[in-house]
Parts: C-alpha cells; structure tokens; sequence
C-alpha cells in the first residue's frame, strides 16, 4: 500500500471511523469504534486504546488505595486490592482468546500469553533496576541499597513469589517428557494449582494484620520476660541465671521466685507480680504495666488457677533463658553482657512492630472525610472496571492487526508494549516510593513487584489456563514459559538471599530484560519450539 493511501485512510479513519472501515473492508469492535488494516492507523488505535488501558490501571490503583484508606488491611487490602491491581491484564489475558473461531483464538492467545510475561519480566528487570537506582539509601561509599529492618517480610514475598511459578512447571510436564496425550490434563491441573496458590495468597494478606498483631502481643511479652532476667541480674544476692558452663542455676530461680512472693505464701499474685513489674521501670518504652502482667500470667500459670505455683515459675524462666541462650549472639558466652542484649534485641523487635502498627492504623476521623473518599473510591474502581473491560477487546484486535500489517509477531508486539499500558501507573508509583530513600519504603516497594508478580503467575495465569482449556486451544508456549521461570527463579532467590544490593545489581536486572526477548526469539525462530 502505497504512503498516500495509508495516509489518506488514517485521515478517513479519524474523520468516518465507518465509512475507513468500509473503504477497507475490516470487522469493527462492537460494530462501533474504528478499524483499519494499516500499519500506520493501527499503530495509532494501538496508542489510543493502550492509553485507554492506562487510565483504568491508573483508576483502580487510585480507587484500591482510597480504599484502603478507609478499611484499612484484611479483606480489602489482602484480597480485593491485589485482584483489583491484576485486573486489566486479566481482561487483556482473557479477550485475547474469547472471540472468534478456535482459529482465530489460537492466534490471538499468543497476545494475552505475550502481556502474561511481558509484565512479568518488565516488574523483575526494568521496574526492579529503576528501584534499585532511585532508592539508593542508608548508603556507605559503595552506593548499596540496605534493607536490614524488613528483611524476614522482603525475602518472605520472594519467595512466595518463585514458588507461585509452580503452576507454570505443572503445564510443561508433557511437553518435557513427550507426553502430548497428556497436556489437557496438565493445564487442567496447573489451573486448579493457580488458584489455589492465589487464594492462599490472598488468604494470607488477609489474615497478615493478625499475624501482625500477633506478633506484636508476643514481642512485648518477650520484652517484659528478658527485663526481667535484666533486673535479675541486678539483684546480687540471686545470684547468676545461668551457670559458668551455660546450664541453668535452679536455685537462683527460686530465689527470684522468693523475692517476688512477698508475703512467702510460696505463690505469686497478681498483686505481686504487678509490684515487681512496676520496680522494673521500662522506661525505654510506653508499657501497660496491667498488660504486661495479664501476658506473665498467661505465660506462666499453667494450672489456671490465677497463680504462679513454685515449680510453674522454674519452667517459665528455665523455657524463656533456653529461647534467650538461642537468640542471643553467642560471642558474648552465658554472662549479663548475654542477658543484656538478649533484652536490646527484644526492645528493638518491640519498636519495629509497634511502627508497622501504627503506619497501618494511621487514618482520618473525619465521617465527612470518609463518607466522600469512600464514594471516591468506588466510583474510581468501578470507573476502572469500566474502562478495563471496554478497550481490552479493541487493544487486542489493534495489537493484532498491526502485527499483521508489519509481520512483527504479535508476542513482541505484546510482550513489549501492553505492559507499558496495564504497568506504567505502578511502575511510576513505585519508583516514586523508592526515591524516599528510606529503608522500610524500598522493602516495602520491592514487596510490591514481588506480589505484581506472584498475582501474574497466579490469577492472570490461571484465566489464561482456562481459556486454554474451555476452548480446546493448544498449548505451545515453552519458550515463553521457559523465561517467565527464568527470570522468577533467578531475580526472586537473588532477592531473597540477600538484604543488601549494590548499584550494579540494577544492571543485571536491566540485562534479563533483553536476554528474555533474545531467548524466545532463538526458541521459537531458530530452533523451532513454536
């Protein structure tokens, strides 16, 4: 086609969507919005419908985090919001193959396989390296990224997410032992996979602020347990808690016993205890002394019967200096120096957690504040929802259409350009949050791509493993598979293995990006996978 015609059907196509679509004999979308069979004009659909895209990620985004606002965690935030956040590739992923002969289907599945590790890839490389390079922080001389204090959370996600990849190892199975007989019932079986590891997922966001909560009752008895020993070791006529060979001294336990059993009725009170803990004085943190006590007693009186006898009191100390001698560093041996950080460590746990709590109850008050964000909130979300499931049918029939007007295959086309679309909203939130430059900011923003990334090998995976299996289509993506694992495998046990990364680890992250691409191409193109 000559560039006069193209030109002049571009000008037709946005001056009589119709009368272009007449003059080119193309099939509408919705028998309304416009087509053309040009490379030009459906660069230019391809454009408008993915900015389209990007407008619905940005709504949810926007509409999920209000939203989260107003109901805080739990069910809104471990289940709706990591739906909401995958939603338009799910919608992308599932038009891909809906419409059309099981022919057509067949050759448009390839697009919605393509956005499936398209944005996998782009998460754990290109979004990953710009987090890296914005949020340098807490940096020495050797410009490393520190992530000391969310560590055990960081590598949790990382970890999950390489194992959310099992799903993918569970539909290549017939095709690694040449069992083609088989391959409808492995994409049956990692469809069941996929959802179950999304549903735990997000059962376990769910539940996380009661983990957390959890956590934080047990931090604080184990803050008052170790001053205890603290305030012990003060008490010269007790004598030392352990002995000089690390076993524990029996006998200056039932000394601290008999010091707190002050009327010697040879049990210890509530009264008493409470007299003892108010003589500790923590005055390196806010404790309910009340608190403090019921957590003691609920520790240590094992009958019940609202006292701590003698031989409940040895097993208590004697079970918690056993946890004491296995948390603290071992360098110091069994001294008060041991004891000492032993209740510095527990100190520092306390403060951490108390943190977290109150960023997640932080909130607004105000009932009028939170009647408009939650209308707000809704009607972004349902504003996105709209937009998603409008022009996802019409950006694939583009994408399409254009790799047929170019002859570029249409996983690149999509394994490129759609992620920009469904992923640029987050990606540009994400580096913004790193740029705080702030430890628990860059955990928290790399947690994120870890749980984009595991919502992508779960939800958007499994509608695609569906479309798969209802419409009878054939399973032949084994070089796209195969650098969806590489790359998770790679990036998430790096991830998790380590708490610090230097600024050169952005540029093996950016490498992946292209290898990937690289890969797919010698597969399919050299060596015949597909």
């Amino acid at each position: 086609m000559s560039p006069r015609r193209e030109h002049f059907l571009l000008l037709l196509l946005l001056v009589d969507p119709a009368a272009a679509a007449a003059a080119e004999g193309c099939e509408r979308t919705y028998g309304v919005l416009p087509c053309t069979t040009t490379a030009v004009g459906n660069l230019f659909l391809v454009l408008s419908y993915g900015f389209l895209m990007y407008k619905a990620a940005t709504c949810l985004s926007s509409g999920s985090e209000l939203l989260l606002q107003i109901l805080g965690p739990g069910i809104v935030g471990g289940l709706f919001l990591p739906i909401l956040g995958a939603l338009p590739d799910a919608l992308l992923i599932l038009v891909s193959g809906l419409s059309g002969s099981k022919e057509t289907a067949q050759s448009q599945v390839l697009i919605g396989m393509g956005l499936l590790a398209g944005s996998t890839v782009m998460l754990l490389t290109v979004l990953w390296g710009f987090c890296i390079v914005a949020g340098k922080c807490d940096l020495s001389d050797n410009f490393t990224s520190i992530d000391s204090q969310n560590e055990k959370r960081f590598s949790l996600f990382a970890r999950i997410m390489v194992i959310s990849v099992v799903p993918f190892i569970v539909v290549q199975l017939p095709k690694v032992f040449k069992f083609p007989s088989g391959q409808r019932v492995a994409v049956l079986l990692s469809l069941v996979a996929a959802a179950v590891l999304m549903l735990s997922y997000c059962l376990y966001q769910v539940f996380q602020p009661w983990i957390q909560r959890r956590r934080l009752e047990y931090a604080k008895l184990k803050h008052v347990i170790s001053g205890i020993f603290k305030h012990a070791q003060k008490l010269e006529a007790l004598g030392r808690l352990l002995n000089e060979d690390g076993t524990i001294n029996n006998l200056a336990i039932q000394k601290l016993f008999r010091h707190i059993d002050s009327d010697s009725d040879e049990m210890i009170s509530r009264a008493e205890l409470h007299a003892f803990i108010v003589g500790i004085q923590f005055e390196e943190i806010d404790l309910d002394t009340a608190d403090a006590v019921d957590k003691v007693m609920d520790e240590f009186d094992i009958s019940r019967n609202n006292y701590i006898e003698e031989g409940e009191f040895i097993n208590g100390i004697s079970k918690w200096l056993r946890k004491a001698m296995h948390a603290a560093a071992a360098s110091h041996g069994y001294s008060n120096k041991f004891l000492d950080d032993f209740h510095l460590k527990t100190r520092a746990e306390h403060n951490k957690l108390i943190q977290r709590s109150d960023e997640v109850a932080e909130s607004t008050d105000s009932p009028t504040w939170r009647s408009w964000t939650c209308v707000k909130a809704v009607l972004l979300l349902l504003l996105g929802t709209a937009i998603a499931a409008l022009f996802a049918d019409p950006l694939v029939d583009a994408v399409h259409n254009f790799s047929l007007a170019t002859h570029i295959p249409s996983f690149f086309l999509s394994f490129i350009a759609m992620p920009l679309a469904t992923n640029s909203s987050e990606a540009v939130s994400a580096i913004i949050f790193a740029r705080r430059k702030k430890q628990r900011t860059l955990s928290l923003t790399f947690s994120e791509i870890y749980g984009g990334v595991t919502m992508n090998n779960t939800l958007c995976l499994a509608v695609f493993l569906a479309l798969v299996y209802v419409r009878h289509l054939k399973w032949d993506f084994s070089s796209e598979v195969l650098i969806i694992l590489i790359v998770c495998i790679v990036m998430g046990l790096f991830a998790s293995s380590r708490t610090t990364f230097p600024l050169w680890t952005c540029f093996v992250a950016f490498l992946l990006y292209p290898l990937s691409l690289a890969i797919v191409y010698v597969l399919d193109f050299v060596f015949g996978w597909s």
